[in-house]
């Protein structure tokens, strides 16, 4: 893997900096899914899908999201 600097809300940032390590791999592992299928221009559909699919086999449920999503620090 390579590092790369992306520029995202501030909120957004403190989530990803607050998380432990294992959040943190499941989000990288989340974006490299969704950068590789915006690079293969599939539809956003099957881009989210894919996403889904490939989350819950890493153990990204959809309340572990609901969880992030929704801490108090926004």
């Amino acid at each position: 893997m390579e590092t790369i600097t992306i520029e995202v809300e501030p909120e957004i940032a403190r989530a990803y900096q607050n998380s432990s390590s294992t959040e943190r791999k499941k989000i990288q592992l989340t974006f490299n899914v969704l950068f590789k299928q915006i690079m293969n221009t599939r539809s956003l559909e099957d881009t989210i899908q894919e996403m889904q699919t490939q989350a819950k086999a890493k153990g990204l449920t959809q309340e572990i999201l609901d969880e992030i999503l929704n801490e108090d620090d926004y």
